[in-house]
């Protein structure tokens, strides 16, 4: 079994896969300050609760955009799992080929977002990750990573309208009945899950535009990107494990 890492901003999301099988998954916060042991602890403890022990895992890989916390982590999987995990970065075999003008400045988990897209629907494609940041990301019919959208994330929006405004609340993130909205709570989910949507659409009918692909796919992905697919179909499918299952396929090119 291979455990997989995605250390994102808010959440580290960890999968299990035996062969292309998720067997297990869980999240644990990214910015609580831990030692390599804890880490070891967690995972045990973690994994222990789906019937799976640290001894069951043969190697591992991370994409990381927290440099942070990868002494730590790096440090309690190498010493608990005996295994060297693998970091996705320049030199890893992703089977895409980044043409844009920085391929350094794109996060890994964009790279193994797109990779999994390309692998399970083919291109062209357009990623949608909606996790802290919502990003696109075009991927060609050809494997080429070409283009990539950067955007605030429903939650850091949801935080500058509370820190920014001292009268706002904080809210639960969740579409209203009704864009009227009635009162201070639901005219800001209304602002929020609206908006959101409307950008969602707008920027997939201006990269069909402007790349001249109108049947170009659409996959979602990310803890808000069910709601967001679900209210509009402009979005082609929803896929829960895209960037954990990119994570298996780019651990599987560098194996062989």
């Amino acid at each position: 079994m291979i455990l997989v890492v995605d250390v994102g901003n808010t959440n580290i999301t960890c999968g299990v896969y035996e062969g292309k099988e998720l067997k297990a998954t869980f999240r644990i916060n990214t910015k609580t300050q831990r030692t390599s042991d804890e880490y070891g602890a967690i995972f045990s403890q973690l994994l222990s609760m789906k019937d799976l022990s640290l001894k069951d895992i043969e190697g591992s890989i991370i994409a990381s955009v927290v440099p942070d916390v990868m002494h730590s982590l790096v440090g309690g999987i190498v010493r608990y799992t005996n295994t060297e995990p693998l970091l996705v970065g320049p030199g890893v075999k992703t089977g895409i080929k980044i043409t844009t003008e920085d391929p350094r400045g794109i996060g890994a988990d964009r790279i193994v977002d797109a990779v999994a897209a390309y692998e399970k629907y083919g291109g062209p494609i357009l990623v949608i990750d909606f996790g802290t940041a919502t990003t696109y990301d075009y991927v060609t019919v050809q494997g080429q990573f070409a283009a990539g959208i950067t955007a605030p994330g429903i939650r850091i929006s949801s935080e500058a309208l509370g820190k920014a405004a001292a009268k706002l609340p904080n809210i639960e993130i969740k579409k209203p009945k009704s864009i009227l909205a009635q009162e201070t709570i639901t005219s800001m989910q209304a602002g929020l899950m609206y908006g959101q949507i409307g950008q969602t659409e707008y920027i997939i009918k201006k990269v069909k535009e402007e790349t001249g692909l109108a049947d170009m796919k659409v996959v979602a992905t990310g803890g808000l990107g069910r709601t967001i697919a679900d209210e509009t179909d402009t979005i082609d499918i929803y896929d829960s494990t895209l960037t954990l299952d990119g994570l298996r396929i780019v651990y599987e090119k560098n194996r062989r």
